[in-house]
């Protein structure tokens, strides 16, 4: 039997979402796909308001340490309560926003194909990094992109910043003390931006430039929308696998592994990049110390993309200066 056809008996499923502007295009994705694969089926969404999208006044690290919140929690915790009470079937993430080790109860089943994971440098004059003045200030609250930013531009001063893709572009346009900011290809192409050329807003044009992914590996998970059910919910979970990736869940089980094994979470310095080539999987990682600077511990493994554990584990022993 079918997954389709385990699932026919699911007349409605609720679709758990944030309110930012990227939040809602990606539940517009699952809910599409959905749709194609269950046309009888009614989908409903919920818009939930996490700690992550209330607090927007001061860094992330600091609401993790004030809110009862932990790791990346802050962008998840209320779409699991909602999960929890039933008020939503399923979550719709950006998965690098998603803790490494999930509460009890629930699990990521479900992944959509992934997009672009670079990350792009996004300044208000073109030349992209190395275009940027001696001492130019970057906003950026990712402290992986602050750690790999310094590697590469000692001279850099970074700042923090906040707020939805939109938001974060106008702040940037309109500023006399910000030189640039970075953001995900991924959400820059997913809202229609030109993440490679001219994007205008309300205070005035910046422009991107990819950061050289061969130096700026990208966040676990990162690109990737992720979709957590509650564990044991058969009928959803047949429903939410009709319409998994599994080349991209292949990439981030691994990636996720590595992350787990180093007990990282979004405070940590940790880049990670997996390709595929046909039954074989090949990973890079990369890990900063979290306190002041130093050279970054660097791995890399490759096997058989069906033991994308196995590799992820020899990744992490593989990490050296």
């Amino acid at each position: 039997m079918s997954n389709n056809e385990q699932s026919s008996e699911k007349k409605q499923i609720i679709v758990g979402t944030r309110g930012s502007a990227l939040a809602l295009v990606q539940a517009d994705m699952v809910e599409g796909l959905l749709g194609k694969a269950f046309p009888e089926m009614e989908i409903v969404r919920n818009v939930i308001v996490t700690t992550g999208d209330r607090r927007t006044d001061v860094p992330l690290s600091d609401i993790a340490k004030t809110e009862d919140v932990l790791d990346k929690g802050v962008f998840t915790k209320e779409l699991e309560l909602a999960l929890e009470a039933g008020e939503i079937d399923l979550a719709v993430h950006s998965l690098k926003d998603v803790p490494t080790v999930l509460p009890e109860g629930f699990e990521i089943v479900s992944v959509l194909e992934r997009a672009p994971v670079n990350d792009i440098l996004i300044s208000k004059e073109k030349g992209g990094l190395d275009g940027l003045k001696q001492g130019a200030t970057v906003a950026t609250s990712s402290v992986r992109r602050q750690k790999m930013l310094l590697w590469l531009r000692p001279d850099l001063n970074l700042v923090d910043i906040r707020g939805n893709v939109p938001t974060r572009l106008r702040k940037l346009a309109a500023s006399d003390e910000v030189d640039a900011i970075i953001l995900a290809e991924a959400g820059l192409v997913r809202l229609g931006y030109d993440a490679l050329g001219e994007m205008k807003t309300e205070a005035g044009s910046v422009y991107g430039e990819r950061i050289d992914p061969e130096k700026f590996l990208p966040a676990a998970g990162q690109g990737c929308v992720g979709i957590e059910v509650r564990r044991g919910d058969a009928a959803t979970i047949a429903c939410v696998q009709e319409i998994c990736h599994q080349a991209t869940f292949t990439r981030i089980t691994a990636e996720r592994e590595f992350l787990r094994l180093l007990d990282g979470g979004c405070h940590t310095p940790v880049g990670v990049a997996t390709q595929l080539f046909g039954d074989k999987i090949l990973m890079e990682g990369i890990v900063f110390p979290e306190e002041g600077a130093g050279e970054p511990y660097q791995s890399e493994a490759s096997g058989k993309a069906d033991e994308a554990l196995k590799v992820a584990g020899e990744l992490f022993e593989g990490l050296t200066i």
